[in-house]
């Protein structure tokens, strides 16, 4: 059994007076952070550090899906049904990955996906995202489920979205959808593939649960990552106090650690497409739907006036073997017509983003790899991340003999192995 620390070796001793400023931020060009950063190559390599940096509860919480994993392995497999027919003698010297969308360029055609309870994996987590992705030129969605107040994201990020778990009540819907537009986020995102709690055996296995709740094991496993404790958890008790979901509601919801309070998941089984009909109404910026799988719904997204639709199975976390997005990507594209569509769930490589785009979409999301990221070494170690990918589409690019994101399309890629009939 790991013997615990009260700080690991080289950390700074936090007192009252230290836990009241916070503990020095290592200077990024620091050689322990230096030596963090080589050793990962690849986005995949971020978790294996972020499983030995944090508790086994909250490593389970982001590592884990629904039931048997079935989606989250299905997720991967897909983007190995495809490979790449390059062009050769091709002027490669000048590429770039831009991409507009929302008449916004983005330097890249990646994004963060919305990440719950970032901020109890990394310090100020949503905020270390944000920052990490305003400054590479890319968007990043804050998850409502967080537990820093969206206004203080948005003030920190003009480009962040917001992604919304909405409430069951339309009157905590309008005063929700109030409350984003006040703080200036300008793009919403409505997640619909959460109208009831998905079965996640693996948080129960783990020692997880929303909100937390104290036992001497959760405290055991506290204890033997002093590291995190130290860094992220006291930390945010001594400067900010205990987080809360701040951004399901309007107002404040339950905090993370509590004996005996329980978020609600049980209000949103009711909501329809006339709920998400009303939010157009009410809401004048770009208004992007996530979770679709399904073409007819891609459909009756559009003429619900929606500007973007994201394809996802929510990393897999939700309903148990449902299909990979990519899987049914062309066809939602097909049926959105005019209306960008964007995918996330199983994107790790340079190689998935630009599959995924020579299949229709405009842009790919990443969610777990940039949570361990954050939780491993912060704004550089998300900032590592997102360059990573960043310099695997470039070099793609030039592999496959393009020079511009309009240059991918379909003809570049063939079967790697036969598909499913209802695919080809």
């Amino acid at each position: 059994m790991a013997r615990p620390q009260v700080c690991p070796p080289g950390a700074r001793i936090l007192t009252s007076q230290t836990l009241r400023a916070g503990p020095a931020r290592p200077p990024q060009n620091s050689a322990a952070l230096e030596r963090r950063m080589a050793g990962v190559l690849c986005l995949d390599d971020f978790e294996s550090q972020a499983r030995k940096r944090l508790p086994r509860a909250i490593f389970g919480y982001i590592s884990g899906a629904a039931e048997t994993n079935a989606s989250l392995q299905l997720n991967r497999d897909s983007f190995r049904d495809y490979a790449f027919v390059p062009n050769a003698l091709v002027d490669v010297s000048k590429r770039s990955q831009e991409v507009t969308l929302f008449g916004k360029t983005y330097a890249a055609p990646i994004g963060m996906a919305p990440m719950g309870l970032s901020a109890l994996f990394a310090y100020r987590g949503d905020l270390v995202l944000a920052q990490a992705a305003a400054r590479a030129g890319i968007p990043m969605i804050m998850s409502g489920s967080s537990l820093i107040r969206l206004e203080e994201v948005a003030q920190a990020s003009k480009d962040a979205w917001f992604q919304a778990y909405l409430p069951g009540d339309p009157s905590q819907i309008s005063a929700l959808i109030a409350r984003v537009a006040l703080a200036g986020f300008e793009t919403l995102v409505v997640t619909v593939d959460t109208p009831v709690q998905a079965n996640r055996e693996n948080n129960v296995r783990s020692g997880f649960s929303t909100p937390l709740r104290p036992t001497l094991r959760l405290a055991w496993d506290g204890l033997t990552h002093a590291r995190w404790l130290c860094g992220t958890f006291l930390r945010t008790l001594a400067r900010h106090g205990m987080p809360h979901f701040e951004n399901n509601y309007a107002t404040r919801g339950a905090p993370i650690l509590s004996p005996n309070v329980l978020r609600d998941f049980s209000d949103r089984g009711h909501l329809t497409w006339d709920h998400l009909r009303e939010i157009r109404r009410m809401w004048r910026g770009a208004l992007v739907i996530k979770g679709i799988l399904n073409k007819d719904d891609a459909v009756t997204a559009c003429r619900a006036g929606v500007d973007g639709i994201i394809v996802s199975n929510h990393g897999g976390r939700q309903l148990d073997g449902s299909v990979a997005p990519l899987r049914v990507l062309p066809s939602i594209v097909d049926a959105a017509r005019d209306i960008p569509v964007m995918i996330d769930s199983g994107v790790r490589r340079g190689t998935d983003v630009l599959k995924a785009i020579g299949l229709g979409a405009r842009m790919a999301f990443v969610g777990r790899p940039f949570a361990y990221a954050a939780a491993v070494a912060g704004e550089p170690g998300a900032a590592h991340g997102i360059k990573l990918l960043q310099d695997e589409i470039l070099r793609d690019m030039g592999l496959l003999g393009i020079h511009s994101l309009s240059q991918m399309g379909p003809e570049r890629l063939v079967p790697a192995r036969p598909l499913p009939a209802s695919h080809l």
